[in-house]
């Protein structure tokens, strides 16, 4: 899939350390003519700059869902969740849509809007069976989970600050483009 001027990225952003540099996606992204906009979880909304993203994007950072009175936000074309947390792609797999970022994504494989998951957890959560479950129900569905070698690996327990440089935010890109 390439992107055309206009088409819209929806980031999902959740409470992880590399959170605080989603910015470098947004300017990745737009590079590559996205038009990004963020949609943060609730607990995410104190790991990033708000303000920042939103200059940065042009568009309000969202993390709840549109009163009935507000007008609706343009849908995504494509979806990336990063840095995605234990939590949240454990709720995405179940269907669960308790908050407006998760309602997205609970509907997003059923009209056919790409998403790719780039995590962001330590080898300890990874290792869980409802973790592991959870990236094989979603790959099953269609998502791309970028979870194994050659793709993001996790972290030791309590190392994760050592590596939120190195996040990987340019492959969620390339997979998305199909490369």
């Amino acid at each position: 899939m390439t992107a055309s001027p206009g088409r819209i990225l929806y980031l999902v952003v959740c409470a992880a350390g590399p959170a605080a540099q989603a910015g470098r996606l947004v300017a990745m992204a737009q590079e590559e003519g996205w038009a990004v906009q963020i949609v943060a979880t609730p607990s995410a909304l104190a790991f990033i700059d708000v303000a920042s993203l939103e200059s940065q994007t042009g568009r309000p950072v969202r993390s709840q869902y549109r009163k009935p009175s507000e007008p609706r936000p343009p849908r995504a074309d494509a979806i990336i969740v990063a840095p995605a947390t234990y939590n949240t792609i454990n709720k995405f797999a179940a269907g669960i849509a308790d908050t407006y970022p998760l309602g997205v994504l609970a509907e997003a494989p059923g009209l056919g809007i790409p998403v790719v998951v780039l995590p962001f957890v330590n080898s300890a959560l990874a290792a869980r069976a409802p973790f592991l479950r959870s990236v094989e129900g979603l790959r099953s569905e269609g998502v791309r989970v970028l979870f194994g070698p050659g793709e993001f690996e996790p972290h030791p327990p309590s190392d994760g600050a050592d590596h939120f440089d190195d996040f990987p935010w340019r492959r969620a890109l390339t997979v998305l483009a199909g490369k």
